[in-house]
């Protein structure tokens, strides 16, 4: 599954606006990652803080 830094995101939506899947959700302020999620990255690319990441790239 995606993590997020909550740290980090600035919550602008642009991992939303990316997600071909509608697996992600801007409420308020948080990002809610739905059971849709493939892990394809796209939002973790696109992400202009580098606060979504997949969990093999957290740990490298």
């Amino acid at each position: 599954m995606i993590q997020i830094d909550r740290y980090k995101c600035g919550y602008c939506g642009a991992c939303v606006g990316v997600c071909k899947f509608n697996a992600l959700e801007l409420v308020e302020t948080w990002i809610d990652i739905k059971d849709g999620c493939t892990e394809c990255g796209v939002c973790s690319k696109v992400c202009p803080v580098g606060a979504l990441s997949l969990p093999e790239e957290a740990s490298q």
